[in-house]
């Protein structure tokens, strides 16, 4: 009688459990609140004057409210305030080119990988050859222009002991500063090097499929395993009917 009883008080828990999950909560409310920083392009740019939100994220945090059949309320964050943002409750996914790391896996849960990515860097094209590796890079007089307050800023940090790191507050104008000459290199996700030097013809990327280290982006989810299934089963059908691919090749081309 005694297991019985044990049984029946787990099978209420994990049915109380079940019952509490973000994704409930969601659907009740009626919106889904998606944490971009509007700042990393191609996957989140917020304009200043209207202040809308457009890119590749955007799109797919307008994709998975409407599989989830409520609204899309966009939540500015910060790299800074990613992770204190989410364990105040402030949004129910973060998105816009978020790196994997296991200081934020201590926090919340990931989503399945929606790409490899991993440090690379980016200088003027006629400077590049001098900074092929970490090593001639990290040199006394060298520049190094880096967005404050997320994972840019942590390699930097752990990696760079010579060079003089240069933090730069606003992430939409780093690369026109980089390009002016206020800087010599920037250190940053390869696919957003790719990007930027398609957008900055002066500016070239070095080696990125070659990065400096490995990485994933994903989304960044609370700890309710119910959400996170549902997103990864959600991501896995925007991979497999192709939404995926044409919107990476809409925002980062063939």
């Amino acid at each position: 009688m005694r297991c019985v009883s044990l049984l029946a008080g787990l099978l209420v828990f994990a049915t109380s459990a079940v019952a509490q999950s973000r994704l409930d909560e969601i659907v009740t409310r009626g919106s889904l609140r998606v944490g971009l920083t509007g700042d990393y392009r191609p996957f989140s740019e917020r304009d200043k004057e209207t202040g809308t939100y457009t890119g590749l994220d955007v799109e797919m945090a307008r994709n998975l409210a409407d599989s989830m059949d409520v609204k899309l309320e966009v939540v500015p964050t910060t790299w800074a305030t990613l992770l204190p943002d989410l364990t105040d409750g402030k949004y129910d996914v973060g998105m816009g080119g978020i790196s994997i790391t296991l200081a934020r896996q201590r926090v919340g849960f990931f989503s399945q990988a929606t790409m490899r990515a991993g440090k690379a860097a980016i200088a003027r094209c006629a400077d590049r050859d001098h900074f092929k590796s970490l090593q001639e890079i990290d040199r006394p007089g060298v520049k190094v222009i880096v967005n404050p307050g997320g994972t840019n800023e942590k390699f930097d940090r752990a990696n760079l002991h010579q060079a003089t790191i240069i933090a730069f507050p606003d992430n939409t104008r780093i690369f026109d500063e980089l390009a002016a000459g206020q800087a010599d290199i920037m250190i940053t996700d390869a696919v957003e090097t790719k990007l930027q030097q398609r957008l900055h013809p002066d500016l070239c990327a070095i080696h990125p499929d070659q990065p400096f280290d490995f990485g994933e982006l994903g989304y960044l989810l609370p700890r309710d395993i119910v959400l996170k299934q549902f997103v990864d089963q959600w991501l896995h059908i925007a991979v497999e009917t192709g939404l995926w691919t044409r919107l990476l090749q809409t925002y980062l081309g063939p």
